[in-house]
Parts: structure tokens; sequence; C-alpha cells
């Protein structure tokens, strides 16, 4: 531990701060060190140390005009508006241009755009002007509509924004004051304290650190902590190594593992080293199971818009002698086959979702696809403490290593326990210390003799972390001067290992140990030992050599909301796993309790304990992680390969972490889910967080992922049927009429309105069965559907052609051509409208009346196909009016389509959807009900 005096004047790296005069700059990582110069011409000498190995703390202060009494809140707001926010520059509002020109990377908007341009270039100006305004019209929604979504999550992550502890004053004559503010607002020369958990919020030099360890492996890779320390003068023997190996700096992208440190802040915002390493593609994940599934779809329905309009041409080539001429209704062909609106649909749907979801269950979405892939959770995995269980256990006794009763190893523990408590600055207090401390205060020492927690004066702490698995205090007694008491707690393995006893001994303790969790307890091993007094800093080294005391017996309570929502889970599909570290017997005996499986107990298959993982291949972890329950003793490490095997089997895995070490596994999973009060590290890695960390909070967000995956399923599965059916018929007809059978302007403009009343499906209302079961978008799946569906509606259209026949019998030459563009431009449409009410499947009678915003959609859509052949625009496109006698033979085939539709449906619900159509017994009613008192005005 070390410290600095205060000093001032000048400027941090990268910002130009004006204190009047000219400012030195601080330039902390270069190869050889950092070093401190002053700017020429300034009032100042050369900071710069003589040997080169940087700047000492004292002329790092200077060059930042603070000190460690931190800055005056007046120069740091002046200091926020010159250098602008402690924000990455992924991060930044995205322009309006910019967003504009990043959705026509959109391979749908892409291929649209490359039609357009083949059209224009063969002088086919009025399909090439409707396709660009196509692509226009669908940028500017998915833009305004991403726009909204990143307004709504910034204003959601406002809500869990990551805050730091900085040192502030008031004014030159104010004592100085801590308090929390956003990352956002830190400048350089703020005087930040580093806790367990915290992310290191720039990038920062150490002042003062207590036993500080990091995680730095989103700058070097490494995932072992990394020893921090504050030095006054830089170590010429690291000088080499390079900044991030020198001991006092820290840096943005790191996280605090153990102990405490206060730092002085250098470089913020674009001016990082984690900012200029990763150009704010740090935080992108691989494809999630959503983007897996939408590209799967798009990519199979590229690949048929590519191939079509060189069939067509070849075609009609070689049956009608057409050549060139038909490339503007093949390119129209195409584009009927497109789904242009789906980056709009999705958008919309995944933003109202999010939005709906934290208005009624105070749950928030930071990554928009998370909500989908929410949907398709089928494997939630969790940690025991404080979701199966209440955050406290009950200390349950004390035992000595004969395994008798000890008042005076629950007393040891409390001291271990206050003044980790007092000296650690943990950003919360441990649930096992508080248990022991509440636990010692009953036990009230009856003779001189025994230990008294408050008669002993704390000396030093080494918090606990996850690789040591053990904390340590170090006390002193007033009445023993000259010896310092090392009081260590942990897991019982852990402890042994630090203790002077034999290898016999060692197994009998072991085995009395295993003996007492395989009952459900869990063990807090304690130990001492008696050192002399010293002045300098205590490591995990000294931990050795103890005196092995005894075992505290706590026992966990299970969550009164832990076994119904378990059940509820699981009747939606959602096996649950739980990754703990405590001993297997104590996490099978909860999860037994709370009905985890359905007979009543875990069988010796359903509890694997993490050495059993280190043996394994990734290949037999797969089987092992699907057949198992709980994995006990998991290290960080574990719990993250353990997701990772999860999702190789073909698993979308969610994860529940609120910790340190539940950061690999909340970025291994596809969803990684944390509640509000979680240390900042794990509330920046996750996608979702919670309210409150409970397994109801987790049903609601499952469900709301499912109504927007159910949305999404069905708007793909009625647009793509639809079109593939309508391009089938226009294929067919245009081989079969001398003429063709619908102009390019016609079919643009009919896939225009097609697409615009689908904007519907952003506020339908999804059928009940879908929130039964995990929610996936299967290509595979959906090309069968939109087969099956489409050749149905291809035959509707080409029954028009016998309706047409009879209808304009005597018509001829332009007239007849026009009219017969209008019949089929109606009845397009009007097949259209049907497909939106009639093919929303795994839906009630009831359901299916209440469409709500569809209904009107499809009313709408019906009305503009009925009487735009009767406008000005109409004639406009090339249509005419038609008889009174086609719209009576038309009314015929729309019927018996309804009615093919309809028993079409049925069939495919019986065979797939084995269980759409019917609740479980009073599932259904209490369903309808909740939804209706989440959003009585519907979605």
């Amino acid at each position: 531990m070390s410290s600095v005096p205060e000093s001032g004047s000048a400027a941090g790296p990268g910002h130009r701060i004006d204190t009047g005069a000219p400012p030195a700059t601080v330039t902390p990582f270069p190869s050889a060190g950092p070093s401190v110069t002053a700017a020429p011409g300034g009032d100042r000498t050369s900071a710069a140390p003589a040997s080169g190995t940087g700047p000492t703390a004292l002329q790092t202060l200077r060059a930042l005009d603070s000190g460690p009494r931190g800055l005056l809140e007046a120069e740091a707001e002046a200091r926020l508006g010159r250098t602008g926010g402690n924000v990455p520059p992924a991060r930044r509002p995205v322009p309006w241009p910019r967003r504009f020109a990043r959705s026509l990377r959109d391979p749908f908007t892409s291929v649209l755009l490359c039609l357009g341009l083949v059209s224009a270039l063969v002088s086919a100006w009025g399909t090439a002007c409707v396709i660009l305004a196509l692509v226009g019209v669908s940028c500017l929604l998915r833009s305004a509509e991403e726009h909204r979504a990143d307004r709504s999550s910034a204003a959601l992550r406002e809500l869990v924004a990551t805050t730091a502890t900085v040192v502030r004053r008031v004014s030159d004559d104010a004592p100085p004051h801590e308090r929390e503010v956003r990352v956002d607002d830190l400048v350089p020369g703020d005087v930040i304290r580093l806790r367990p958990g915290d992310l290191v919020p720039a990038d920062v030099r150490l002042l003062r650190g207590d036993g500080l360890t990091v995680h730095q492996s989103a700058l070097t890779g490494e995932s072992a902590p990394v020893a921090k320390r504050a030095l006054d003068v830089p170590d010429p023997a690291l000088s080499g190594s390079g900044p991030l190996a020198q001991p006092e700096w820290c840096f943005q992208g790191s996280s605090v593992t153990s102990g405490s440190g206060t730092a002085v802040i250098v470089a913020t915002g674009g001016e990082t080293r984690f900012a200029a390493a990763h150009d704010g593609r740090s935080g992108h994940r691989g494809a999630s199971a959503f983007d897996r599934s939408v590209q799967g779809i798009s990519w199979t329905l590229i690949r048929f818009m590519l191939l079509t309009p060189p069939l067509v041409l070849m075609a009609n080539a070689a049956l009608r002698g057409r050549g060139l001429e038909t490339l503007p209704f093949a390119v129209a062909v195409a584009v009927g086959l497109t789904p242009e609106m789906l980056p709009v649909i999705v958008t919309t749907i995944l933003a109202r979702g999010a939005a709906r979801l934290a208005r009624t269950s105070g749950v928030i979405v930071k990554r928009l696809p998370a909500l989908h892939d929410l949907g398709a959770v089928d494997v939630l995995c969790l940690d025991k403490t404080g979701t199966l269980t209440e955050d406290r256990p009950v200390v349950a006794g004390a035992t000595d290593g004969t395994d008798r009763p000890d008042p005076d190893v629950l007393r040891w523990a409390a001291v271990s326990a206050l003044w980790t408590l007092r000296l650690a600055e943990l950003p919360a207090a441990d649930a096992l210390d508080e248990a022991v401390l509440d636990a010692a205060e009953e036990c009230v020492p009856r003779t001189p003799g025994e230990v008294d927690p408050e008669a002993y004066e704390g000396v030093a702490v080494l918090p606990f972390d996850p690789v040591r698995r053990v904390a340590t205090a170090v006390v002193r007694r007033p009445d023993r001067l000259g010896v310092h008491t090392l009081v260590t707690k942990g897991a019982v393995e852990a402890v042994l290992d630090r203790c002077a006893v034999d290898r016999d001994e060692r197994d009998r303790l072991l085995a009395l140990a295993d003996r007492k969790a395989e009952t459900g307890l869990r063990l807090v091993a304690v130990a001492r030992a008696d050192r002399p007094a010293r002045a300098g800093a205590y490591t995990p080294a000294d931990e050795r050599g103890l005196t092995f005391l005894g075992l505290v017996e706590l026992r966990d309570v299970p969550a009164p909301s832990a076994a119904g929502a378990l059940e509820v889970l699981a009747r939606r599909g959602v096996g649950v796993k739980v990754l703990t570290g405590d001993h297997p017997g104590t996490a099978a005996r909860v999860c037994a309790e709370l009905g985890l499986r359905p007979e009543g107990r875990l069988g010796p298959d359903d509890v694997v304990a993490a050495e059993l993982v280190d043996t394994l291949s990734d290949t037999e972890l797969v089987r092992v992680a699907e057949r198992a329950t709980v994995f006990a003793r998991c290290t960080p490490e574990h719990k993250a390969r353990i997701v990772s095997a999860l999702r190789s089997g073909g698993h979308t895995t969610g994860f529940l972490g609120d910790g340190v070490n539940d950061l690999p596994a909340l970025h291994a999973a596809d969803v990684g889910i944390c509640p509000r009060n979680a240390v900042d590290v794990a509330r920046e890695a996750a996608d979702v967080v919670l309210a409150e960390k409970d397994l109801t909070a987790i049903d609601h967000a499952v469900l709301a992922g499912r109504r927007s995956s159910g949305n999404i399923a069905t708007y793909l599965r009625i647009t793509l049927s639809s079109n593939l059916g309508n391009v089938i018929a226009m294929l067919t007809a245009g081989l079969m009429l001398p003429f063709l059978p619908m102009l390019p302007a016609q079919v643009l403009v009919q896939n225009l309105c097609f697409d615009a009343a689908q904007l519907a499906f952003a506020f339908d209302r999804p059928a009940a069965s879908v929130l039964r079961r995990p929610t996936v978008l299967r290509p595979r799946d959906f090309l069968r559907f939109i087969t099956g569906f489409g050749l149905l509606n291809a035959a509707a259209d080409l029954a028009t052609f016998g309706v047409l026949a009879l209808a304009l019998h005597h018509a001829s030459g332009d007239s007849g051509e026009a009219a017969f563009h209008a019949g089929w431009f109606t009845e397009n449409l009007l097949t259209q409208a049907l497909v939106m009410i009639l093919l929303r499947t795994g839906r009630t009678a009831a359901e299916r009346r209440a469409g709500g915003p569809l209904r009107t959609a499809a009313a709408g859509l019906a009305a503009v196909g009925v009487a735009l052949p009767l406008t000005p625009l109409g004639q406009l496109l090339g249509m005419s009016a038609l008889p009174p006698l086609y719209y009576v033979l038309l009314g015929s085939v729309l019927g018996l389509y309804a009615a093919g539709l309809t028993a079409a449906r049925r069939r495919y619900e019986r065979r797939h959807l084995p269980d759409a159509g019917r609740a479980e017994e009073g599932e259904g009613e209490a369903e309808r009900a909740r939804e209706g008192k989440e959003d009585p005005v519907g979605p």
C-alpha cells in the first residue's frame, strides 16, 4: 500500500486542458514505459525522469493538474465540456446518413438495388423507379425504426448505467467527498475508487492498492487475474515488458477481481488503450441464434431470387420467342419474391417487445436480437445462491476437527468476516459473512478466555476471490503486542491446503466435510496462525502453515418463489442447469427439495463435480452436459465451458449470473442475464437486466421473447408463402399467355401494397400455443411450409384464369389485356388479405377472430385491390374497369380458396402443432388473464 502527496498542474493524455499555461502531456503507454514532458515554452521544467522508466505518481498527478483529494466539481464539468464524454467510439450516436447507408447492406436491400440498376441499364425506367422507391422507403423506415430502438435502448440503459465512485471537492477549502457518477461523465484527472466487481472505467494510474487483482482478458486474452499495486516510482525491471505488465497501470476493459484501490484517470473515451486496440469491435459477439436463423432464411430466398430472372428469360425465349424485352418482367418477378419489409418489421417487433417488457416487468433488454433469443432459450443455466435459495444462508452450527460443537470456531469466523467487511471496501456485504456475524452476535462470550470479535483490531485483509477460494483477515489484539493473527476461512479443500496437517488428517477432515455436505449443509472451514507483527503488506503467500480450527455449518433456505417458477419453466420447455461452486451434496439436496427433477430426487448421473469436467473432451462434455442437472465445485472457467458445450449440442442457452466469477459464462451464453444489483462488470456484459434476481422475472422475459418471435415467424410464413404462390402463378401465366400477365410496374405496386399492410404484424398478438415451447426459426421448416401453401396460393391464382376467360370473352386487344391485368391485380391483393387472416397458425377460433390491427390492415389491402383499378392511378398503371360478372365469379374462387386454406392449415396444425388451438387445463384462461392485466389495450 502506498500513497502520494497532493500536487497540481496541466493536462491529460490526448486532451488539451486549458489551465492558463501551456499544458504538459501524459503519455503513459509508449513501449519504453510512461513519460511526462512539459510543453515547449511552458513555465515548468521537463518532468520526465532521468531513468527513462516513465513518470512517477507525483509527476502524473501534476501533469493532470490533479491530486489525491480529487478535482473541483466546477473543474470536472469544464473538462467534460472540452474533452467530451467517456464514451467508446462504438457507442456514440450514429448519424442519419451513416444509418441510411448501413441499411443498404441488408442482403434483400442489396439485391433489390442491383435489380433496379439492371432495369435502368435496359432502359426500363418505370421498373427501375419503382424498385428504387421500394429501396428508399425500406431504408427510411428501417433507419427510423433503428433510431427509435436505439433511443429506447439508450433510455433503458440509463436505468442500469455503469457508475464509478469518484472523489471530488466542492471548493478548494472543502474536504473531498465520494459520490457515484456515471462513467460517461468521468474526465482525466478524476480520482476514483476501485472495488471488487467494478469495471475499470478508463485508463488509470494507481495511487493506492490493497490486494488488488484485475482481469485483463479483454486486452491480453489471459484468463487469470493479474496483481496490481501502487508504485511511487516505476520499476525499471519492467520497463521493457509493455504497459499491460506494469503493476501501477490499469486499463479500460479490465475488471476488478479482488482487493481495492485508488487511482487517477489519465485517458478517457477514444483516447484509451482499449478504444485504440479494439476500435469499437470488442463488444461484438459471434452470430446469435436469431442471426443464424434469419440469415439462413434470407440466403435461401436470395438464391431463389437470383435464379428467377435467368429462368424467366430462357423460358420466354424458348417458348415465346421473346428476348430482352421480358427482362423488366423477370426483374419484377424476382422483386415479388422479396420480403422488402423484413428488416423493418423485425426491428419494430423487437423494439415494441423490449419496451413492453420494461414497462410491465422492469426487465431491460440491452440488445434487441436477445429478445428473440430469450424466446428460443431451451436451457437456462444459473447459480443456486440467491436464485433457488435466499441470498443469506442460516448458520446451523460450528464444530471442531473432531465434530464436537465449538462456539469459538464460529467466533473466529466472525473475526474474519467483521474485518473483511470493514477493510476490503466490498461493493456489497457477502451473504456468508453477514450470516456468520448474525449468528456470532447471539453467541455471547461467557468466559474471559473465549474469543470476542470486537476485541480485535483489523490490520489488513486479503479478500475472497474465486481462484484462491479463501479470505484472510489480519488482526491484532491489544493485550498481545508484537503479534498479528491471520484468520482464514473459505472452501474446505482450499483451507486445508494452507494448514499444517499431514495427509491422513487431511483425508479424515475431508471425509468428515463430505458426510456433512451430503446432508445438504454448506461448510466454511476456519483456520488461524499467529505471526510476528510487521509493517509490510500481506500477500496470499502468507496463507501457509495455518492451524485448522473447525467447520461452520450453514443451511440454505429455498426461495419462496423458486419451486413454482421452476415448474412453470419446465412446462414451457426450458430445462434448468445449476452451475455452483458448492459441494455436490449441498447443491443436490436443495435442487431435490425444489423438485428440479420430476421424480423428486437426483440420481448419480444428474450431479457432476467439476473434477470430472476437467477430464472430459469437448465432445464428451456435450453428452454429459445434456444429461446432468447439477454441476458442483465450478470455477468461472468451468461454467463457461459447460455453457459452450450446451450451445455446441444445438441448445439455445441463457445464463443468469451477478458476480465477477460469472463473466466468462455470461459471454459464452446466447443470452447473458443479470439482476440490476449485479456488479458493474456483469451488468455491462449481460444482454438482459432483471429488476431483481428472481426466476419469475425470467419467465416474464421468456414469454416476451416468444411473443416477439411468434410474430416474426407468422410474418415470415405468410409473406413468403403468398409471394411464392404469386411468383409461380406469374411464371406459369407468362408462358401460357401471348402477353405478359402483369406489367412490371403493376407487380411492384402490388408488392408495395402487400408490404405496407404487413407492418400490422408488429402489432399482432401471437397464439397462446406459441408461449408453451421455445420458438426457433428453422429454415428447413419454413421452406416446407411456404412450398405447400405457396402451391395452394398459385392454384387460386391460376383458377382466376378461368374466371377472367369467362368474364372477358368479348374483350380483345389492348382493352382485354388491361382488363386481365386489373382482374389479376385485384385477385392477388384479395388472396393476400385472406392469407393474412386465415394463415395465422396455432390459434383457437377466438384468437383468430381477435385479429385487431391485422384484420384492419387486411381489410384495407382488400379495399385497395378492388378500388385501385377503377381510379386514374389504375389507368396510369395500365388497368381498366372490370364487368360485374367478374366479381361474382371471383367471389366463388375466393370462397373455395378460403375453404382449401382452412383445411390445409388444420392438417398442418395436426401434423406439426399437436397442441395448437387447445390449452392445458386452466392455463389458457390464466395466460390470457395475465396478458390482459399486463396490457389491457393490446400488445
